[in-house]
Parts: structure tokens; sequence; C-alpha cells
């Protein structure tokens, strides 16, 4: 048995650093944590100074017995979690799992997985840090307080089954404030002027100094420029230089892949997760920007050998947050030297953007020269202006450019210039008034939240993502495309003392990728911000983190921390369940045309719906109706709330039984007594033919005939069926998993009853015995 047992998170990360110990190392993995709160009840003894119980995992107690056998052998332990709070966690988790108080235990770090920082971190252990450790003690606590106090708050006032947590509530608010900022948004044109002038040296295309606000405005300016003389009545150059962009931090990593590779932020951290863990780059959760010396020297080798020592510009990053964590350094490659990877599409796209952002940031400035020529007449008040730029030196430029989320609104015309005099008079080609129009503010793209949630100091490098997917996965926010909608504009030609006039059109509000609050998450944006105001709060949110902060500083007791927020938080939600309104988003939208009844769309127990009628009001049962996926309580009109009423639609009788088009809380779809088949979002339940819907049925039955492997004469809910994830067994509305290396078809009815009794089922029924 191997002397030395080295811990750490992932098998990729134990199989990497394998490589680099000899034979009295053997490395194993946590796979992640190993312990968290008892998931029963609230496992927090408040009264206790906020004392948590902690519990293996279910999935994890094989995996503990393991290592304790191992550890038990062994003569060191070494904890090789990551570096981070989240990682300092894990290592004293493992430790008070494993009862290492009894062993020789040794807690080491590195910032990549190469031989040489391995060796290093062997030769320089330490203990593991609790205020690290208590730093993400108090995050867990205080969600936990948060989300068991504050979800059964918006189970009772607004739906069931929902949820809210201290940093998610906060991101959703955002994406909500900027949907109503849009819907408040009121477009006005105006009339953006460009002249194209022809000089003894060539062309230029020069823009009004102002803009026009209406047709009079441009009509009576193009009038005045009919017979103008235009000369150049200022020319100035001034030279100017361009800094490259620190090296990526997690934030500025995920804003970038999302820009120029199109990455979601969870896809780029699982990506840039493989690339540390074979050793590659650096560790890639980190708000510095710092690089070490061996880094920047590896830099400065290789940009004089690869592209010549002018180039060369060595150069130290400051991380501007007081809040960065504990002394990491930017993600960057381990090897300068290996410019590509051949790993996979998606590992290969980002090790080049990582590599080139690292390399450009120790690279010489750009040099520029701005050249701004001003065209006069004396017929107008205002004036031409044209502006160019050269790149006299490439310097950084040579590798790498950085994204702009804004930089879809540029118009601004930069390119080379002709050569002109001053006093110079040109030639008119043409003047052209372009009708343009205000635009809303952009809605989040997740690079763009990331940004404003950094920004606010909202959360670290190790909660952006999950934060993200979380509100997505709980329904309050959704990613949506719009196909935009054809708007008409006017554009206005003069050319050869003629003016013309001509009417185009253009899509616009086409949206795609974009980060859209869902009914549900109005609605409970306005509950909380309403009744846990402090709770919502941007500073109130930020002045947390730096509090965790602190804690991790050895700066501030976490119980006291816990303390100071929990006793007024619990008095607030108790003060809400008593003394609170249901909220539904409740909007009348007027009275039916034949019953006179009231219509009203509102949040309902399966989500957004129309309502006709109020029982109590007109003593009938109310009629309820779902809305389709693209509508919203909060736009929808009365004609498009009576359509609904329409549905379901029957289509004709298919062997024996009425074939059926409606909407219901998962959508459209296709109904033939029992059976339900989807119809596909780009298909409409309204206008929907009776061959189509055959069609679907048809597919749906040969699905369903596909995925059952086999049935039991003595149970008709026993079925051993195919799924998404390979062959499990279903008996009623519970699922088991099958062991490795059985034949489904084979299994009889009592090795199939042996099956279930051994495991935990999952599926429709376990889940509500759980609740």
């Amino acid at each position: 048995m191997a002397k030395n047992i080295v811990i750490v998170e992932s098998p990729a990360k134990a199989k990497t650093i394998e490589g680099y110990l000899g034979k009295d190392f053997i490395v194993k993995s946590s796979f992640g944590h190993v312990r968290d709160l008892a998931k029963k009840g609230l496992s927090i003894d408040i009264d206790n100074d906020f004392s948590p119980t902690y519990e293996i995992s279910s999935d994890k107690k094989a995996l503990v017995s393991e290592l304790k056998k191992l550890v038990k052998d062994a003569d060191v332990v070494w904890l090789a979690t990551d570096e981070d709070r989240e990682g300092e966690a894990i290592s004293w988790h493992l430790y008070e799992a494993l009862n290492l108080e009894k062993k020789e235990t040794k807690r080491i770090t590195f910032n990549e997985i190469t031989k040489t920082a391995i060796l290093k971190a062997i030769e320089n252990p330490r203990s593991i840090n609790q205020e690290l450790v208590n730093a993400q003690q108090a995050r867990r606590v205080l969600d936990r307080l948060v989300g068991f106090e504050l979800s059964p708050v918006l189970w009772k006032k607004v739906r069931p089954s929902l949820s809210a947590g201290r940093v998610q509530s906060v991101a959703v608010k955002l994406i909500v404030e900027k949907e109503k900022e849009i819907e408040q948004f009121k477009v006005s044109s105006f009339y953006r002027v460009n002249g194209n002038f022809v000089a003894k040296n060539g062309k230029l295309k020069a823009e009004l100094s102002s803009h026009l606000k209406d047709e009079k405005e441009v009509e009576e300016l193009l009038e005045s420029c009919k017979n103008a003389q235009f000369k150049v009545s200022d020319m100035q150059m001034k030279s100017a230089t361009k800094k490259p962009s620190a090296p990526f931090t997690t934030s500025t990593l995920q804003q970038e892949a999302s820009l120029k590779l199109g990455f979601s932020v969870s896809r780029t951290m699982t990506v840039a997760q493989k690339l540390y863990e074979s050793g590659i780059i650096t560790y890639m959760r980190t708000d510095s920007v710092n690089l070490s010396e061996t880094a920047i020297e590896g830099a400065k080798k290789e940009v004089i050998k690869s592209y010549g020592v002018e180039y060369s510009n060595p150069t130290k990053y400051k991380t501007s947050s007081s809040g960065a964590q504990e002394a990491h350094e930017a993600i960057r490659p381990t090897d300068f030297s290996v410019h590509s990877i051949d790993l996979g599409r998606d590992e290969d796209r980002l090790y080049d953007l990582i590599w080139k952002r690292a390399i450009a940031s120790q690279m010489s400035l750009a040099e520029l020269e701005r050249t701004t020529i001003t065209i006069d007449t004396d017929k107008i008040s205002q004036h031409f202006q044209a502006k160019g730029e050269v790149i006299k030196f490439d310097g950084f430029l040579r590798v790498y450019i950085e994204s702009s989320i804004d930089d879809e609104d540029d118009d601004t015309m930069e390119g080379l210039l002709p050569n002109v005099e001053k006093g110079e008079v040109l030639k008119t080609d043409v003047i052209t008034a372009t009708q343009r129009f205000t635009r809303p503010p952009s809605r989040y793209v997740e690079a763009s939240l990331v940004k404003k949630l950094e920004e606010l100091g909202i959360g670290r490098p190790s909660t952006y993502a999950p934060t993200i997917s979380t509100v997505q996965k709980r329904g309050y926010v959704e990613k949506r495309e719009l196909d935009g909608e054809e708007r008409k504009y006017m554009v206005y030609e003069l050319k050869n003392s003629s003016i013309q006039s001509t009417t185009k059109t253009e899509i616009t509000g086409k949206e795609k990728n974009k980060l859209f609050p869902t009914d549900i998450g109005i609605v409970v944006t306005d509950f909380l911000e309403e009744h846990f105001s402090k709770i919502m709060d941007y500073h109130f949110t930020a002045e947390v983190e730096e509090q965790f902060d602190k804690i991790a500083q050895g700066l501030t007791e976490w119980t006291k921390m816990i303390h100071d927020f929990y006793n007024p938080f619990h008095s607030n939600v108790e003060e809400t369940l008593e003394h609170s309104e249901r909220a539904t988003g409740e909007r009348e939208l007027g009275l039916h045309p034949t019953s006179g009844k009231k219509i009203i769309a509102r949040i309902g127990r399966f989500g957004p719906m129309i309502q006709i009628g109020d029982e109590k009001e007109d003593g009938d049962k109310p009629q309820f109706a779902s809305l389709r996926r693209e509508q919203s309580i909060n736009s929808i009109t009365l004609e498009e709330a009576l359509e609904l009423f329409k549905l379901p639609r029957d289509l004709g009788e298919y062997e024996g039984a009425m074939l059926k088009a409606n909407i219901g809380r998962f959508g459209p779809y296709i109904q033939q007594g029992k059976v339900f088949a989807s119809i596909p979002k780009e298909e409409d339940p309204m206008t929907i033919t009776y061959d189509r819907a055959v069609e679907i049925l048809k597919a749906k039955l040969e699905s369903d005939a596909n995925k059952v492997i086999k049935t039991f004469s003595e149970d008709d809910t026993m079925q051993l069926l195919n799924g998404r994830f390979g062959a499990y067994l279903k008996i009623g509305k519970n699922n088991f998993k099958l062991p490795k290396g059985v034949e489904p078809e084979n299994l009889t009815y009592e090795e199939c009853i042996e099956i279930s009794k051994n495991q935990k089922a999952s599926g429709t029924k376990a889940r509500g015995k759980k609740k």
C-alpha cells in the first residue's frame, strides 16, 4: 500500500496528478463535496449559534468507506482540493468525514496542474485554513436559511413548489427591471445625414454634426445643400495608442466566450474545467488579473520568439476589486509555447481565446494615427465630419482584439481617409438622410448579466454560472428568440441637385439568446420587492458578499454575521406570512362579449392562465385556459384571450376516438383518448390540420412501442423500458436503475422485484413521498 494518499475533487484531476508523483503516492477523487447540510429539515440549530448539521451525501457513502480504508493504511494524507473557499471547505469536510485528526494530514494547493507546481506544493504544505472554510460555511448556512424560510412564503402567497434564493432573486430582479424599462420605452425617430464627397486624392464619407428631428428639417437642409460649395475647413491628426486588456478573470472569460464563441456561461466553465484538469490552463475560478513572475517571463520569451523583441512589453496587472479572492492568478496557459491544442472543438477554441488574451496582455501597445476632417459650407449652420484611423504599429493587435457587448450599436465610420488640404474644395457626390429610431435598452445575454452582477459586487467567480443556470431551471427566466417585425423608414437623397425620397423596410426587434423574465418570475420579483425589499436590494446583497470576504480574512466571526442578518429577516418572514395578500399578477382584460363576465389574466396553480368569470360574483364555475408559450399575462389582449377558449379543437375521429388539439401546462399537444403527443413549438394548435395531427400521433405511438422492452403478466404496471440514459425498470410511477451488466430482456418478474427492493425509487410517486 502507498505511504501517501492524495485526495482531489475530480477523477480527471487525479489522473493528471498521479502521472507526476512516484509509486509512494496514490491519488483518489472525492467527486466534489462528500458532506453537505442534512436534507431533512433546516439542519441549522438557530438557538445554538447557528450550528449546522452535516451528513455524508447518500451517493458518497460507499466512496467515503473506500477512502477510510485507504487512509487507515497510509502514513500521510494530502488534501489537494482547489485553492478557493469551496475547495478549502471540501478539504475540511473530508478531514471531518474521514476522521483525519488521528492521521498526519497536510493541505496543499496549486494554481496549475503541472509537475513543477505539484512538486512545489508537496514541498510547501500547510494546514486547513479555517477562515476560508468559515466563509464558505457562512454562505451555505445563510443561503439555506433564506431558501428555507422564504420559499414557503412563496408557496402560500404565490404558487406551490416555488423557490427563492438570496442571489438568484436579485439576478431575476435585474432581468425584470430591464424588461419593464423596455416596455416603458417610447421609440422616437430622427434622421442621420451622411455626405459622400470627392477630393483630389480620393473619396471620403462624412457625417453631419447633428441629427435632424423630422422630414421638414431634412428637406430644408437638402434644399440648402443643392448648390452649396463644400470645402475642408479643418484637419487634425493625432497620434494615439491602444493598450491590451488584462488577462482573463472568470467573469471576463465568460463574457468573451459568449461574444466570440457563442458559449453559455455554464458551457464556458465546463470546458475551462477540462482544460484546467488536463494541466493546460491555470485555475479557472478567479477574480484576479495578476500573473506570476514565472508566467510573465514565459510570455516574454514566447512573444520575442514568435513576433520579435519590439512586440514584447512585460506588464504586471493589478486587481482593482477589494474583494478579489486570496492571491490567485488570472486564467492563463500553463505553457505559453503551446499555441494550440487538440482536445476537442470546444476545448481548442476556448484555449485559443485564453492563449491569445494572456499573450496579448504582455505585448506592446498598438500605435495609431487618428485623423478628423471637418467639412463646411456657408449654406448651413452644421458641418460634416469624417474620421479615420490608421494603425502605424499593430503591437498586441497582431494577436487579439477584444469584443464589446455593446458593439452591435456601433455606427461610427472609421477607416483610411485620403490626403486633403485645408481650404480644398470638395465635389458633392451624394448627401443621404436616413430615418433612424431610438433603441430601447438591450436585454441581458448571459455575458452582460455576469458583467452587471460583477459591477454591483453581487456573487463571486464560483457563483456566476450556478446563479444563471438556477434562475433558468426554476422557470423565472428563459432564453428566447424573437423574429422581429417589419418596419418602414424613409431615405432622402440629394444627387445632381435633385432630391428623391424612398420608403424602405427593415426588420426590427430581432432577438437571439436574450434573457426574458417569465410571468411567474415577474410576479415573484414584485412580491419579494414589496415585502422583502432589503433582501432584494443590490447594495445590501453586495454588502453580504463583503462580509464573506471579511470572514475569509479573519476580520469577522461568521456566526455574528449570520446573527446580524437572521433576526430582522426572520421577523420579516413572520410579518409577511401573517399580513400580506396573495400575489397572482392579476390583470383585468375586459368583459366577455356574450356573457358579460369579467376576463382576467393571472398566475394559476400550473402557470399563466386566462379566467372567465368569478364564482363568488357570478355563482358559476369559472372557465380557464392556459396561455401559449409566447404569450404573457402582462401583454395579452382581450381578443387573444378569447381565442384561447376555442381550444380544445376537435379535428375529427381517428380509429374510433376524437382527435383533439389543445394547450396544457407543458405546451400544445394532440390528444386521442389517453394518448398525448406534443405539438412541435413552431406549429400552432389553432391551425394544425387533421392529417398533420395523425402524423404526430403515429410518431408518438411508434416511439412508445420502441420504448417498451418487456412487460409482465404478473403485474401490468411493471415494465422494462428504454430511457434517455439506458434501460430501466418502471413499477407504477416509480423508476429503478438496472444493475450493470444485466440484459433487460432476460430479467424475470422475481428478479425485477428484487431490484426494486434493493434501491430507492425515483419518479413522480417517489418525489411526492419525499415532499
